[in-house]
């Protein structure tokens, strides 16, 4: 991994969700609507990819902490 992509996972690793799922619809967006560059569309593509991971990964967490809630509900009752 380079210097860049480190600094660039510890930059994301702060985003929110909402902020992920913003940046990654400008990216679709920017990516549908053409007129980039080999090298910009790949960079865009790699970026879209990453930010996917992280709403992903936001996504499983909500849904661990909903599944643990409902245990913790049924173990109660």
């Amino acid at each position: 991994m380079t210097d860049e992509e480190d600094r660039t996972n510890d930059a994301d690793s702060g985003l929110s969700y909402e902020q992920a799922r913003a940046e990654l619809a400008s990216v679709v967006e920017r990516l549908e609507a053409g007129g980039a560059s080999l090298e910009e569309s790949l960079a865009l593509w790699e970026r879209g990819e990453r930010l996917a991971e992280i709403c992903q990964s936001w996504l499983e967490g909500a849904r661990a902490r909903i599944d643990a809630a409902r245990r913790a509900r049924e173990t109660s009752a």
